[in-house]
């Protein structure tokens, strides 16, 4: 079950986001649903069209299915997702 503790694990595709700190002011505050997750890159549905938005640098929102809501630093999950499996998570 995906937690505040290990969402760095899961899948985060079809989680509702919201970019909280950004390199480019631009983004910041940019909401929707991650639709797609390379090694760098975010891709959020937003406002009908595909955003990719810079792991790295950003700071994002994430809303669990729960209706939990948990802030994780872009550079966290900068990697391939399914390299993330093997993070150790802290307890």
């Amino acid at each position: 079950m995906i937690s505040p503790q290990n969402v760095i694990r899961h899948e985060l595709i079809g989680l509702d986001v919201l970019v909280i700190e950004a390199t480019n002011r631009y983004i910041q505050g940019m909401k929707g649903i991650v639709v797609d997750e390379t090694r760098n890159m975010v891709h959020i549905l937003s406002a009908g069209k595909v955003r990719r938005i810079q792991k790295s640098g950003n700071m994002f929102r994430f809303t669990l299915p729960d209706g939990t809501m948990v802030d994780i630093q872009g550079k966290t999950i900068a990697m391939q997702p399914e390299r993330r499996v093997a993070i150790r998570v802290k307890k």
